[in-house]
């Protein structure tokens, strides 16, 4: 596992997520901001046809439930470092397994899981170390999508940040392809998450595998 000094800004994001826990379950929110990119991963789960998978940064656990209720793979994973969205995700579901953890240092050995996912977190997380710790704890052939905030047009002051790890940067397009081929894997897909036209939120998934021989 990596080790990395973000205990201070990881202390701080747990802290306001497990206050506002119970709002991040209201209904309108959850459909028209978080389902459509989980509705995405969920398909490209489904195609791979997963059987171990992790759901990273799992918030009060709908996507992983989803993912249980839906797939029904061999085992399902919600990691958060949250205990007031963890203690949300236990009362949704009692047959996903529910594991406090940071992004970059996940409680598995190597290789142990054929998929692992994120949603709307990925601007929380130091993006490289997050894909090195993805990459390793995935078997090879492995799945790994992530969805993003990204913008179709750049920020001002994105350039700026691009080269560095900024806990609010939302990488663009490319700057995704380049952290998963830094951390090891192959591009296998890559588009804008499909939502209602008049919806002002942009988003991207970032498919990747991880390589058979490694």
């Amino acid at each position: 596992m990596t080790t990395t000094p973000r205990r201070g800004f990881n202390d701080a994001v747990t802290r306001f997520w497990s206050f506002a826990a119970p709002v991040y379950n209201q209904q309108c929110l959850q459909r028209w901001v978080y389902q459509p990119a989980q509705d995405e991963v969920i398909a490209q789960l489904r195609q791979r046809g997963s059987r171990q998978i992790a759901d990273i940064a799992c918030g009060t656990g709908i996507l992983a439930d989803r993912i249980q209720r839906e797939l029904q793979p061999d085992e399902v994973y919600g990691i958060d470092m949250s205990d007031g969205m963890l203690a949300q995700a236990r009362k949704r579901s009692d047959r996903v397994r529910w594991m406090s953890a940071p992004a970059e240092e996940l409680p598995f050995e190597d290789g142990f899981l054929d998929a692992v996912v994120t949603t709307s977190a990925f601007h929380f997380f130091d993006q490289p170390a997050a894909l090195r710790e993805f990459h390793r704890v995935l078997a090879p052939g492995g799945l790994v999508a992530v969805t993003t905030i990204s913008p179709r047009q750049a920020l001002p002051l994105h350039a700026l940040s691009a080269a560095l790890w900024n806990p609010a940067h939302n990488p663009s397009e490319q700057e995704m392809r380049a952290l998963f081929q830094a951390a090891g894997f192959t591009i296998a897909d890559q588009h804008r998450v499909r939502r209602p036209i008049w919806t002002p939120i942009s988003d991207l998934i970032t498919v990747g595998v991880k390589p058979p021989q490694t």
